[in-house]
């Protein structure tokens, strides 16, 4: 009997890991059905709180999940639902926490950015269903289950991006953004079906068993590389880049702060999670290297988009490409992996400056929509002697560039410190090389912005007549995160570290 009821109540634990992700659809759903009662009476204010609650809720979830130790090794490893499609385990967790705080983060920011505008609770409902997708991605043990989630979270992305339809530059940029995504999930689930005519199988444990008797290595390296050719589209890695700086340019700003940050790391996600474990360094056939396919993307993508930042003009597109700068150095953790290194290292550290990077990208991005909020303008000579108007919202950004910079004593410092430390350790000098190298360059065009608002004198005269409660919160929210993951680093790259060693 008591067999009986130890296989009945197992199935209902099973399903709580998924909570998180229920939590973010469930919430939207709720959104909906709010609109849809009253669609023309609802209330701004509750929607966004709906929003951030459900959001804050998951996020509070995923942290306990993962401080409780659930799917991980102490408590038994990995809890694998569907058939092996899906995962809950420490690194799903700790991807979960980004996606979570950053779609509360634009949720509260979106609270005045929407005041005006029309069709809010659809607004928000995408967002909540692309954070949805992303925490799905995270968990995804299949590459049919992959190519889904990533769906999930690109169809709202797509028209969220062309949300203000009056606008011609966020509908052109919608439009860019979708022709280039189907493109992209098109040769993805392309080389995904390679895959599968060599192995047989789509969960990754059984693609792994399986690439190392295939006789089609030819056929298998061309799947995995239009897999990696997907995963640089999400990533907005070169040279499947130039999608982002038009998208992050045109959409509304709380959605360019979502898709560089939450939608970035969904990608990275499934990299991590395909390649490590699908693609094992010790089964691969030779000829299939894909080590050295990110080496060479991570050093192009951080070193074109550093390049292409220095020299715009518009500090929102000199933030898109600073975005694709992050990227390469975000790859580090996949081109610095080696058989029997201490891959849980440099996958780690990667991910512990994704946590950062949502912080800080994400309260950069949300001070432009501030800014747009304001009408000041978007070139780096319309933020001259900002500071001097809004000295708080500015003293934020300030944070936010030299942590995007790498300079101490801000949280992207010590991340990118561990990141290119790790690289080190794992034989790859020249890596960490190229990328201090890169860090170095950013401080000139971050510190353009700052020079603009502290030190310039204004070019013109405006007034800031208003003080918008929730773009500043998220603002400030974003900044206080950054600040605080310099004394809490210590823990974060410890449990980051941890969670991608188990993976090896």
């Amino acid at each position: 009997m008591f067999d009986t009821i130890a296989l009945q109540t197992e199935p209902a634990a099973a399903w709580t890991a998924l909570a998180p992700a229920l939590l973010l659809g469930l919430t939207g759903l709720v959104l909906l059905g709010i609109d849809t009662i009253s669609p023309k009476e609802t209330s701004n204010t509750l929607l966004a709180g709906v929003s951030a609650g459900g959001s804050l809720l998951a996020f509070a979830v995923a942290a306990w999940f993962l401080v409780a130790g659930t799917g991980q090794e102490r408590t038994g490893g990995p809890i694998s639902l569907y058939g092996d499609t899906l995962v809950v385990d420490g690194m799903s967790l700790f991807f979960t926490l980004i996606f979570t705080v950053v779609t509360a983060m634009v949720t509260v920011a979106a609270y005045d950015y929407l005041r005006e505008q029309s069709h809010r609770a659809e607004f928000y409902s995408l967002v909540l269903f692309a954070a949805t997708g992303m925490t799905m991605m995270s968990m995804a043990n299949s590459l049919a289950t992959v190519f889904i989630s990533l769906e999930l979270a690109s169809l709202p992305s797509y028209a969220l991006v062309a949300f203000l339809k009056k606008n011609r530059g966020s509908v052109e940029a919608g439009l860019k953004y979708f022709l280039v995504g189907s493109v992209s999930s098109g040769v993805m689930v392309f080389g995904i079906s390679l895959v599968y005519a060599v192995t047989g199988s789509l969960v990754l444990g059984d693609v792994a068993a399986a690439i190392g008797d295939t006789e089609m290595a030819g056929v298998l390296g061309m799947g995995v590389l239009m897999i990696v050719g997907g995963v640089a589209y999400k990533t907005a890695s070169v040279p499947f880049h130039f999608w982002a700086p038009e998208a992050y340019e045109g959409a509304p700003a709380p959605i360019s702060a979502f898709l560089s940050s939450a939608s970035k790391a969904a990608g990275f996600a499934v990299a991590f999670r395909v390649f490590v474990e699908a693609f094992p360094l010790g089964a691969i056939p030779a000829g299939v290297d894909w080590v050295l396919a990110f080496q060479v993307l991570a050093v192009v993508t951080m070193t074109l988009g550093n390049f292409a930042a220095a020299t715009q003009e518009n500090v929102k597109r000199m933030l898109a490409y600073s975005s694709i700068g992050h990227a390469g150095y975000a790859l580090i953790g996949l081109a610095a992996l080696t058989a029997g290194g201490p891959n849980g290292d440099v996958l780690g550290a990667s991910m512990a400056h994704l946590l950062v990077y949502g912080f800080m990208n994400t309260g950069a991005f949300l001070f432009i929509a501030l800014v747009e909020h304001w009408g000041v303008g978007r070139t780096f000579e319309d933020y001259n002697g900002l500071a001097s108007t809004a000295p708080i919202a500015a003293v934020a950004m300030t944070v936010f560039m030299f942590s995007l910079a790498g300079l101490p004593p801000f949280g992207g410092f010590l991340s990118k410190y561990a990141l290119f430390f790790s690289a080190i350790e794992a034989g790859f000098w020249w890596l960490a090389a190229v990328g201090a190298i890169n860090s170095a360059l950013s401080l000139f065009y971050y510190s353009r912005v700052v020079k603009a608002m502290w030190i310039e004198s204004p070019a013109q005269d405006f007034e800031i007549t208003s003080r918008p409660v929730g773009l500043y919160a998220a603002v400030l929210f974003a900044g206080l995160g950054t600040l605080l993951l310099l004394p809490a680093f210590g823990p974060v790259i410890e449990t980051a570290q941890a969670v991608a060693a188990a993976l090896f």
